[in-house]
């Protein structure tokens, strides 16, 4: 494997970040994960774009896309796979320990690694955690991850690959790397991003070619559910199987398998959507 790391493809066994590097130290960075496919990356201006606001939304200095964007080219050609996961991650950088950063300039990896296809359903829970939706870091894609490793390992406890999480006022909100979304009574929603929820850009993409109401949810929403799924950049839209241990049978269902259909030929159709 070969990595981008700070201005260079290097081989992964050469490619070093300081245990000093702030994103080690306090988890002070943001990411973007991004669906490559032969050798391309599906959306990569819209993911280019959170990472900026998310780093400006974190007070890091403002990434150079352009340097992030061939950054991406150049691992991707390097790393020949069928289906891969690209890996942006850009942190504080250098810096002393403590929460002060250093003056010496972000860091900027980009790493690329092979991963299998999602199943076409599957089965997640509920958490009793929640997200801040009035927090520094809602909204923001950052590497602060650690709520979302202890959810997730206790998903795979019971049997399912994610958790879903209310945020502060009891509303649905997110999974620890997806977003959710529902039918009730025949119709479309998933939690807008003032739940907390991250605005991600599967997310955005059902939205918008689909249709999705974002409506502020209770969490017991999903008690009375149609059908329920999952979007993100590896999954698509994925249909929920199983919640909680409550059968959703027939999944997918009519409006999940009309919503992947979609989202499968625009995808397609365009690998780079405004």
């Amino acid at each position: 494997m070969r990595i981008w790391l700070d201005g260079a493809l290097r081989d992964v066994a050469d490619a070093r970040v300081s245990v000093l590097d702030h994103g080690m130290t306090v988890g002070d960075g943001v990411f973007e994960t991004l669906k490559a496919e032969h050798g391309r990356a599906f959306a990569v201006t819209r993911h280019l774009e959170r990472l900026a606001r998310s780093a400006r939304g974190l007070g890091l200095p403002e990434p150079d896309l352009d340097e992030v964007r061939r950054a991406c080219a150049v691992v991707l050609e390097a790393n020949p796979m069928p289906f891969g996961r690209l890996r942006i991650t850009y942190t504080g950088g250098l810096s002393p320990l403590g929460s002060d950063r250093g003056t010496t300039g972000p860091t900027l990896a980009v790493a690329l690694g092979a991963c299998p296809r999602r199943p076409d359903t599957t089965a997640v829970i509920t958490v009793p955690w929640t997200r801040n939706e009035r927090g520094a870091l809602a909204g923001l894609k950052t590497t602060s991850y650690a709520e979302n490793v202890v959810a997730l390992a206790r998903a795979h406890e019971q049997g399912a690959s994610e958790a879903l999480f209310a945020n502060t006022v009891g509303q649905l909100c997110e999974g620890t790397g997806s977003n959710v979304f529902v039918v009730l009574d025949g119709e479309l929603h998933t939690p807008p991003v003032a739940s907390g929820c991250l605005a991600g850009i599967t997310r955005a993409l059902v939205v918008q070619w689909v249709g999705a109401k974002e409506t502020d949810l209770p969490l017991e929403a999903l008690d009375r559910a149609e059908e329920v799924f999952l979007t993100s950049t590896l999954r698509d839209v994925q249909a929920v199987a199983r919640l909680d241990g409550r059968s959703l049978p027939g999944a997918p269902g009519p409006i999940t398998a009309e919503a992947l259909r979609i989202f499968t030929e625009r995808s397609a159709a365009d690998p780079d959507p405004a």
